[in-house]
Order: C-alpha cells, then sequence, then structure tokens
C-alpha cells in the first residue's frame, strides 16, 4: 500500500468511526429526549443531536471523497507531478490549519461544558448539556488529534516528493 492509500485509507476509516458515533449519540438522544423525559438527560440529548449531526455531515463527505482522493493524487505524482506543491501540498496546508482551529474549538467546547456541568444545579438542562458538550467534544478533539498527526506524515511524505 503506498503512503497515499495509507493516508485516505486512514481517513476513510476514521470517517466511518465519526458516523458510528454519530448515529449512536443520536440514537441514545431520542432516548434520552423521549423515554427519560428529564431535564438532565434531554440537555445530554440536546448536545449529542447537534455535534452528532456534524459528525454525520464530515463523516459522511469524508468517506464519500476518500476513494476519489486516492485516484486524483496517485495521478497526480504519476502523471502530473509539478501539480504536487501547486495543488495538494497548499489543500494539505489549509487542512492542517483548519485542525487547529478546530482543536480551540473543541477546547473551548470542553471548557464551557465543563463550567455548565459544574456551575448549573442538578437536574438542569444545562448541566446535561455541558456533560454532553464535553463528552461530545472531548472525543472529536480525540479524532483531530489522530487525523491532524496523520496528516502531518501525509505532509513529510508530499515533500519528499519535491
Amino acid at each position: 500500500m503506498t503512503s497515499i492509500e495509507k493516508y485516505f485509507n486512514a481517513e476513510k476509516s476514521e470517517s466511518l468511526l465519526f458516523v458510528l458515533v454519530g448515529v449512536v449519540t443520536i440514537t441514545l438522544a431520542i432516548y434520552f429526549f423521549f423515554k427519560l423525559k428529564e431535564p438532565f438527560y434531554n440537555g445530554i440529548g440536546l448536545a449529542f443531536a447537534l455535534i452528532a449531526l456534524i459528525q454525520l455531515t464530515v463523516g459522511t463527505s469524508v468517506y464519500i471523497r476518500s476513494p476519489k482522493d486516492i485516484i486524483r493524487v496517485q495521478a497526480m505524482v504519476s502523471n502530473e507531478p509539478s501539480k504536487i506543491p501547486s495543488e495538494e501540498i497548499p489543500r494539505m496546508e489549509t487542512v492542517m490549519k483548519n485542525f487547529v482551529i478546530y482543536r480551540w474549538i473543541e477546547i473551548a467546547l470542553i471548557i464551557i461544558g465543563l463550567v455548565l456541568f459544574f456551575a448549573m444545579k442538578s437536574n438542569s438542562i444545562l448541566k446535561g448539556g455541558g456533560l454532553g458538550l464535553f463528552i461530545q467534544a472531548g472525543f472529536m478533539l480525540l479524532l483531530d488529534y489522530f487525523a491532524e498527526s496523520r496528516g502531518k506524515e501525509y505532509m513529510t511524505f508530499l515533500r519528499e516528493l519535491l
């Protein structure tokens, strides 16, 4: 397996995990809303559902796009290597810059979640929302850490081609 296939197949695998977590957390949100019907669990469910929509959207789009990216980059390396520094490296630089933005957003959401959880009275929707936000943002931060690490390796590979 080439470095290109390794990178994009790993992205595809992680995107499936994003989708799976999105489905599980939406299922939990539905259970919390319609079965438990308590403010605390409604708050968790709301946070779960909102972030799960992001996970489902991002996960599905990366999953669909990854096989096309393998073909695109392999063709570029084989047939038009001069496009690597003008197309693929700038694309990946943008991806890597976005990881920094995502990281700070996720850290902010974790902090907001913790503040809500510890500052609100028990059984409140905001306390539950804080816990849900903390769990979901923490999970996304962890997965983005691994995605960013893969991106750094892939960037090293691309630069070695020059």
